[in-house]
């Protein structure tokens, strides 16, 4: 690749941080391992993808069937590939890059190495507040599981208080392939939940929130009739069940061997995709305009607890990772070259310990703040989902191949082409699904009468 020389010292100042120290070679990105100090390269391909999966099979499938609901099923099974289509690649991009730029952890040094300082700081607020309000989802998510299993058994803000120090504990693990165990019990908790609530729709004579007396049929649609606003914030609700994305980078950064990475996305995409399809179809098939948000309330109150008794685990490691990811970047950040970054001193725990503890803070706020789970996933999904899934990928392609010596070529103008429409598609859903969303949260809060911030009610009873 012919190199970019309006912006060598960007490159050279984070490439310096992976150069031969006193013979000894350095990771681009953690430096030289200290002894006794925690080993960051360590996840293996399998872990990695467990923890991808995590980092989207989460949250983001219990807004799938309420998003079918308002697009209908043809538009809604649709929409689902098509983001799968397009943030897989995007996924692969990153990949691509990571091994081209070993001195990259994430898009904040992607925006670096592009464009400069700038670019590098308003990543950073990028990266992070999506991670922080993805946090916050998952507070929020685990407030729910918690009221529904208790049946509502205390304050709905304190339960939140709860989940955050749940948080803070569990998201303190220092490195992700120490996490990657924990991503596993969280994966076999979420599928068994979902797939627990298919079932449970399928057997029962209706679901929960149905009129209960007289025949019933589901009220399923072909095709939905959603306002636009509406309809870009189911959208931006499917975005976000893919906006593992940026995750990526971190997780492929902490791999043993990331040339293993396609190997990882792979697995990763294939089983999310696949889960997402076919939860959508059947929950909202049996539910129709019935179902719930989340959706492991839409079959009635015994098996609502059973559902989310099966989901808390995942719950709680979805949201632990959320805090640990966005964590990890600031620490990264703070103590990067430095040699407190992989030992165990004092200033290496006060630091790791005070971002997990921020993070977790600022995540609590927000989830008691806005504790409406669907307009908090979509404005999530719309506004910072599509902010870095969509358009920092094409940009890192048309970087890295611009100079390319296909240059001209059908395929390289073919992949320009395309990496442009990423671009501009993610603009557009960006700004029409944050309209969308915002509009939903004012009509949730204009319900609640501006009441429901720090609320003490139920919220595992909406619908």
């Amino acid at each position: 690749m012919t190199s970019h020389p309006e912006k060598p010292d960007i490159d050279e100042e984070l490439a310096a941080i992976g150069s031969n120290n006193g013979g000894e070679v350095q990771d681009a990105v953690f430096g030289a391992a200290e002894e006794g100090g925690p080993n960051y390269r360590s996840v293996t391909w399998v872990g990695a993808s467990i923890l991808m999966m995590k980092s989207e099979m989460g949250i983001g499938i219990l807004s799938i069937p309420e998003a079918f609901g308002t697009l209908g099923l043809i538009p809604g099974i649709l929409v689902l590939l098509a983001i799968s289509g397009v943030t897989t690649w995007s996924s692969y991009v990153v990949g691509v890059f990571k091994l081209k730029h070993p001195q990259a952890y994430g898009f904040a040094d992607t925006a670096a190495i592009i464009f400069g300082p700038v670019g590098r700081e308003v990543a950073s607020v990028a990266f992070c507040l999506l991670w922080i309000f993805v946090a916050a989802s998952g507070l929020l998510g685990v407030s729910i599981g918690l009221n529904a299993v208790s049946t509502h058994g205390t304050c709905t803000a304190v339960l939140v208080a709860v989940s955050a120090i749940m948080g803070f504990g569990v998201s303190s693990v220092r490195t992700l392939s120490k996490m990657s165990w924990l991503a596993w019990v969280g994966m076999i908790s979420i599928v068994a939940a979902v797939f627990s609530l298919t079932v449970a729709v399928g057997v029962q004579d209706r679901p929960a929130e149905a009129p209960q007396e007289g025949p019933y049929v589901s009220t399923w649609k072909l095709f939905g009739n959603p306002t636009f606003a509406d309809a870009m914030a189911a959208i931006a609700s499917i975005i976000f069940a893919f906006c593992g994305v940026p995750a990526y980078f971190s997780v492929v950064s902490e791999m043993a061997d990331p040339r293993q990475y396609p190997y990882s996305l792979a697995l990763c995409r294939g089983v999310a995709t696949g889960v997402y399809v076919t939860i959508g179809i059947v929950v909202y098939y049996y539910c129709g305009d019935y179902v719930a948000s989340p959706a492991l309330g839409s079959a009635g109150v015994l098996m609502k607890k059973v559902c989310y008794g099966l989901a808390l685990p995942g719950l709680i490691m979805s949201m632990t990772l959320y805090l640990h990811i966005t964590a990890k970047y600031i620490f990264i950040r703070l103590l990067r070259g430095s040699k407190h970054l992989t030992a165990n001193s004092f200033t290496h725990w006060a630091t790791w310990l005070a971002c997990t503890a921020i993070t977790t803070i600022i995540a609590y706020c927000i989830a008691s703040g806005i504790p409406a789970f669907g307009g908090l996933v979509s404005l999530v999904g719309a506004l910072f989902g599509t902010l870095l899934c969509f358009q920092p990928e094409g940009i890192m392609w048309i970087y890295d191949n611009w100079h390319s010596h296909d240059r001209g070529s059908t395929r390289w103008t073919a992949m320009v082409c395309w990496s442009i429409f990423v671009i501009v598609l993610g603009t557009f859903l960006m700004v029409a699904g944050t309209y969308g969303s915002v509009v939903g949260l004012i009509n949730t809060f204009a319900e609640t009468d501006g009441s429901a911030a720090w609320s003490c009610a139920d919220n595992s009873n909406s619908v």
